[in-house]
């Protein structure tokens, strides 16, 4: 094996373990929301189980050593359960709940110098 083979394994290898730590890190924090499902509704569990079952299925667009579609679909999932907790915290600050279904209270504009 020459030098320059055993080099460019060595940077493919540390590539494919700094994916897999970043796939890893990125799973973590998905299954930390796990305990926000509840709240969340059927969009933010089908996103979840979605992409957790996407990454551990074997099935994958690029080949397992490469995991960077694992980390896009994990990240994507990050990104929108996060939309979908900053929603409902501004529902709830809004005071209508965010309850599925329910209309949500017109705004109240007041024009300067009313009372």
């Amino acid at each position: 094996m020459t030098d320059v083979s055993r080099e460019v394994w060595l940077i493919l290898g540390v590539v494919a373990v700094v994916t897999l730590v970043g796939a890893v890190l990125l799973a973590i924090r998905v299954f930390r929301m796990r305990r926000l499902l509840g709240s969340l509704g059927v969009g933010g569990r089908v996103a979840f189980y979605g992409a957790l079952i996407y990454t551990i299925l074997p099935v994958d667009l690029l080949p397992d050593p490469i995991y960077l579609d694992d980390m896009a679909v994990l990240a994507g999932t990050l990104l929108y359960l996060g939309r979908l907790v900053r929603q409902q915290r501004r529902s709830v600050h809004r005071g209508d709940a965010g309850l599925p279904g329910q209309p949500t209270p017109p705004a109240v504009t007041r024009r300067p110098g009313a009372q």
